[in-house]
């Protein structure tokens, strides 16, 4: 799934230190399916961490050429640590997609549940949540930290779930694409 706008997590003015190519590059993080990616900007643009950069199919007035998705293994060190930093901005932008899911997720088995995928949800929150909303749907955050008790920051345990589906070791994939066998 492709990404229509991105994130700049870093900004290489003059490309990968040690690599002969003298073009810019920045590493961004994809807004809705949260794809990392390189990509080359244009000549005459210089990018900030942080930046909003259209990279869809449409004509990019900030970028010349995607280089294509890259391994987390791969982020600079300053790319790494904005990534937690540039998933909470994404999700408090759309919140409403997050609720989403804490208000529609299923079962994927019959002994386990897309809750329990969560960093510290277990069987009693996923219980306590299943029976929340149907008493009437969550509508944010902090209406699902009240209603289910001792909750953990919802809102983190997304962003680590994220991060470690980015990382290509899970099972099942709930906010981002699996891996292609190529990118592995």
């Amino acid at each position: 799934m492709k990404d229509e706008w991105s994130i700049v997590l870093d900004y290489l003015k003059h490309g990968h230190p040690g690599q002969m190519r003298s073009n810019s590059i920045a590493q961004v993080l994809g807004e809705e399916h949260f794809n990392l990616l390189e990509i080359v900007p244009r000549e005459d643009i210089s990018l900030n961490i942080q930046d909003r950069v259209y990279i869809g199919s449409g004509k990019r007035d900030q970028v010349k050429s995607i280089i294509g998705r890259i391994e987390p293994s791969k982020l600079t060190a300053t790319a790494h640590s904005e990534l937690k930093f540039a998933i909470e901005s994404l999700i408090d932008k759309n919140e409403k997609k997050f609720m989403d899911f804490f208000n529609s997720a299923g079962p994927l088995t019959t002994k386990q549940h897309q809750l329990e995928l969560l960093p510290s949800i277990g069987k009693k929150h996923m219980w306590q949540i299943l029976d929340q909303r149907k008493i009437k749907p969550f509508e944010n955050f902090d209406d699902l930290k009240e209603r289910v008790t001792l909750l953990p920051d919802p809102k983190k345990s997304i962003i680590k779930r994220i991060v470690d589906e980015l990382e290509g070791q899970e099972k099942w994939y709930l906010f981002t694409s699996p891996p292609r066998r190529d990118d592995m």
